[in-house]
Formats: C-alpha cells, sequence, structure tokens
C-alpha cells in the first residue's frame, strides 16, 4: 500500500487487552504494510472476514487504540486528504507472534440461520438450493484470490503469503464439500419431496370436495338430501 510524504506523530504507551480485532488488525499489516483504516477494511473484506467477521465499528477504531499502546505506529499524510497511517512496531510483531504460536484455540462456531429456518420446518431443499448459489460464489471468488497469491513470485516476499495461502485451501476445501453435500441431500430427497406434494395436492383437493357448499350455503353432511333432492312421496296401493 503506497504512503505519501507525512509527519510523524508521537505515541504513548498505554496498557490494554488485546482481543481478536486487534491480532486480526496486527495481522493484515503484517502482511499487507503500512495502510489506513480504510485500506486494512478493504484488505478485511478480501481476507479475513470470510472465516472471521469482524464488526466495521469496533475494526475502525482499534489501529488508533493499539497506537496508543505501543503496538503501532502512526504518521499523517501532509498533504491530500491527511490520513493516518499505520504500521506494526516491533511490540506489535513481538505480541502477534507470541498470540498466533500459543498453542490451542476455542472450537469454532457455525451459526446459519438458513438452518435454523429448516429446523423450524422450512423446505429445506428451498433454503439448501439458495445456500448452494452462495457457496458456489464465494468458491469461485477463493479460487481467484489463491490465483494471485500463488503468482507471487519466489523470495523473502512470497513467505508473508504463507498463511493466507493455507486459509484459502482451508476455504476452497470448505466450500467444495458444501456444495457437494447440499447437492447430494437435493438429489437424493427430490423424488420424495415431490411425493409428498403429491400427496398434500390430494389430500388438499379432497378437502375441498368434502366442504363445497349446498345451494343453500351450508356444507352438506354426508347422507343428508341437498335441498334440491325433495323426499317422493309415499306410494298408496
Amino acid at each position: 500500500m503506497e504512503s505519501n510524504p507525512s509527519v510523524d506523530e508521537p505515541v504513548r504507551s498505554k496498557a490494554i487487552r488485546l482481543t481478536t480485532t486487534s491480532y486480526a488488525v496486527l495481522s493484515l499489516l503484517e502482511t499487507f504494510g503500512e495502510a489506513t483504516p480504510y485500506e486494512l477494511k478493504q484488505a478485511l473484506e478480501h481476507t479475513i472476514e470470510n472465516f472471521w467477521p469482524v464488526p466495521h465499528t469496533t475494526f475502525y477504531e482499534e489501529p488508533a487504540r493499539l497506537a496508543k499502546a505501543g503496538y503501532l505506529s502512526q504518521r499523517q499524510e501532509r498533504g491530500g486528504r491527511r490520513r493516518k497511517r499505520y504500521a506494526l512496531t516491533e511490540a506489535g510483531r513481538v505480541a502477534l507472534r507470541a498470540w498466533a504460536d500459543a498453542p490451542g484455540s476455542p472450537p469454532s462456531q457455525y451459526r446459519d440461520e438458513g438452518m435454523l429456518k429448516v429446523f423450524a420446518g422450512a423446505d429445506p431443499h428451498v433454503v439448501f438450493a439458495g445456500r448452494g448459489d452462495w457457496h458456489r460464489a464465494k468458491l469461485a471468488e477463493l479460487e481467484g484470490y489463491m490465483e494471485v497469491v500463488r503468482a507471487e513470485p519466489e523470495g523473502p516476499g512470497k513467505e508473508r503469503w504463507r498463511g493466507p495461502e493455507a486459509t484459502l485451501v482451508a476455504g476452497i476445501a470448505y466450500h467444495r464439500q458444501m456444495i457437494e453435500t447440499l447437492e447430494r441431500y437435493i438429489d437424493t430427497n427430490a423424488s420424495e419431496t415431490q411425493a409428498l406434494a403429491a400427496r398434500k395436492g390430494s389430500v388438499s383437493e379432497e378437502t375441498s370436495a368434502s366442504e363445497e357448499p349446498s345451494p343453500s350455503g351450508e356444507p352438506l353432511t354426508p347422507g343428508e338430501p341437498s335441498a334440491l333432492e325433495e323426499p317422493m312421496a309415499p306410494v298408496k296401493g
């Protein structure tokens, strides 16, 4: 990310608690280099947000918070929009490495409103078809990123892409597996769903026929003559 001539601003160190948002900012700056908050947000949307959602309001505020604590350096451009640009300090790099290298991490959480709707009775085929379209679009997006990463020439600069490349490998495999699983469910259960829909339609037609009103407007009772069926007078012998 390009930078303009700028003026350095003094930063005071202040102890803070580092969060996953903090580490997202630190890792983006380590990968892409010095950046403005807006440039960081763009990088976030194309990388980390594919597997770790970050609230944008919190993310925008995080670079300034990290700079006050000494994890980032901060400088302001002299001309133009006088944007603030941030870069990793040695303290930030050490903190990032200590966190990334620590063993273990909490179990991942799977949240899917579509699955919640299916659980509540929504038609799985409708929900899964829509999910399949989303996974196919995301797969194409990640495969495009992979082409860019793998086109990076070998050398010292290539090493910083090892982590992002590994996450792309995992993401591509995940979306391919989800597409296969959803398509298999839809294909396997298609005949069963059609039969169920046919049975529902048949029951609906029978119900409508049995509730057909008489000319007087009242529903017919089985075995009871309608107003058009006059009872026959007894035949006298």
